[in-house]
């Protein structure tokens, strides 16, 4: 399973990138392989005030729907409205073109709570 060492981990399977004060959030190599081909994708709202494991999107898959939750608390400043007509971007590109929302953070030192790499591969190999 691909963990890039840049991000940070949620237990349900979500990755944050924070970067110029904004975390992007997607799900990880893990979970769309858990999920198998993803034929749907619920995004959040712009503007959406979520905490902290709160649910912010749905996944449904050829297996099963999953619901996604937010790794930290804030504002949703951005969805990836590619995933509406592409869903399998998750499949294909998790980290990268497969993103699900920007949030802004309300307490930016929630990510640093968030599982590091290391902490992630003990978790899936668990």
């Amino acid at each position: 399973m691909n963990v890039p060492d840049d991000l940070r981990y949620s237990p349900d399977h979500e990755w944050a990138r924070l970067v110029d004060g904004v975390v992007r959030v997607g799900i990880t190599d893990y979970a769309q392989d858990a999920l198998g081909d993803v034929v749907y994708v619920e995004v959040p709202e712009v503007g959406a005030t979520v905490a902290a494991r709160d649910k912010i999107s749905e996944v449904e898959s050829t297996k099963s729907v999953s619901d996604i939750y937010a790794p930290v608390s804030g504002t949703i400043m951005a969805v990836n409205t590619e995933l509406a007509d592409h869903p399998e971007l998750l499949n294909e590109d998790p980290y990268g073109e497969g993103w699900i929302c920007d949030i802004s953070p309300s307490d930016p030192s929630e990510v640093d709570a968030l599982l590091d790499p290391d902490g992630y591969r003990a978790l899936i190999e668990e």
